[in-house]
């Protein structure tokens, strides 16, 4: 039997520094009960779940629409690439599900990523998020695709193009978010995939950071699947990874 998702109790909605603000729950799970479970085991110690590829592939738009109702956002995490008229009208889409924030290739190109922004403007507080470089790629990987530079000046370039064509924020390791801040500035969200707590496993992941080290790096958002969804007590986790972000 699915797992009900609770809404989330309205005397408790997050004030600006709450922790839970920068923490997003990787639902990287093949069912909607199993994302129903890790929800109802996480309880009140996260707000916003990543719903991506796997997930949404599975099950569909419902779950989108079942997580916003019970009160908690969502980062759908689909990485739109394509012409700009099919990402405006993907986004559309999003924004109908009431997703908070949402993702695109930053290599899509600036008339792809405006076309993404103009489309989200129909709910203003939907953030498009732009991705620069995968946090399970290395030098070597960008070599052997043609991109010129460093991986910095790669994830630099395609966060200074996202930024320009109006994207609020872009998806970066946290080992880019200091050059990013240094270079870019303040205002936009950076969004840190490849999170892992100190000793812990790093699975398929190249460039991982502690959350202390993300926050501290200027992530202003962090994910974290596995090292809390695959917890014996997610809740748990999850409030030892808030109290990291906190100190």
């Amino acid at each position: 039997m699915a797992t009900t998702i609770h809404p989330v109790p309205a005397g408790n909605a997050p004030q600006q520094k709450d922790p839970r603000e920068k923490l997003i729950v990787a639902l990287d799970v093949s069912s909607a009960a199993a994302a129903q479970q890790i929800v109802a085991a996480v309880g009140e110690s996260a707000l916003t779940y990543k719903v991506g590829m796997q997930l949404y592939t599975a099950v569909g738009p419902q779950i989108v629409r079942d997580l916003v109702s019970s009160g908690r956002s969502v980062f759908l995490d689909l990485k739109y690439h394509d012409i700009p008229n099919t990402v405006a009208k993907a986004v559309t889409e999003a924004a109908k599900l009431g997703v908070r924030m949402l993702t695109v290739h930053a290599s899509g190109s600036g008339k792809m990523l405006r076309a993404a922004v103009e489309a989200a403007q129909v709910r203003p507080e939907l953030m498009v998020l732009a991705v620069t470089v995968l946090t399970s790629m290395d030098e070597h990987d960008i070599e052997k695709i043609g991109m010129q530079g460093t991986l910095q000046d790669s994830v630099t370039r395609l966060a200074a193009v996202a930024l320009a064509n109006g994207c609020q924020g872009v998806v970066s390791s946290a080992r880019e978010a200091s050059i990013l801040r240094s270079k870019l500035g303040d205002g936009f969200a950076i969004v840190t995939p490849g999170v892992r707590l100190a000793g812990g496993s790093v699975d398929d992941q190249a460039r991982i950071v502690t959350p202390a080290e993300a926050v501290a790096a200027g992530a202003s958002h962090i994910v974290v699947g596995r090292p809390i969804t695959a917890a014996a007590d997610p809740a748990a986790a999850a409030r030892a990874i808030l109290s990291q972000i906190s100190g």
